[in-house]
């Protein structure tokens, strides 16, 4: 019933910027916690960014200066600018949702539910 689409991603050379995007279907969870992940093939997902229902947001420590998140809650929609990207920011990049708070850290994976599909980011030097 929930579904996640993911878009923007792309190649960039080292030091480029990409936003992308996440849409919610139906508008009923606008308020509810997302995030975003990213992965590679034979590494755990790591957390991106996250922002609660509340508008309180949390990054990665790899990312925190470089990326911003913000969730637009008029049309179910979470981005991700990122900018001064490095080889080491390339994977596929995940959205991912919950219906319901939680205990868990905000960039913990198990915190999260519904899942989009992902959306490459590649980094050339």
């Amino acid at each position: 019933q929930v579904r996640l689409m993911e878009s923007g991603g792309g190649s960039v050379q080292a030091g480029g910027s990409l936003t992308l995007s996440c849409v919610a279907s139906g508008v009923i969870f606008r308020t509810y916690p997302m995030a975003w992940f990213r992965q590679n093939p034979g590494e755990e997902r790591e957390g991106v960014a996250s922002i609660d229902s509340d508008g309180r947001i949390s990054y990665a420590d790899s990312v925190q200066g470089r990326f911003t998140v913000s969730k637009d809650n008029g049309v179910n929609t979470l981005n991700l600018e990122m900018a001064g990207l490095k080889p080491e920011d390339a994977a596929m990049y995940y959205c991912a949702a919950v219906l319901a708070r939680s205990e868990l850290p905000d960039l913990d994976s198990d915190r999260y539910r519904y899942w989009g599909q992902g959306t490459q980011v590649t980094v050339s030097s």
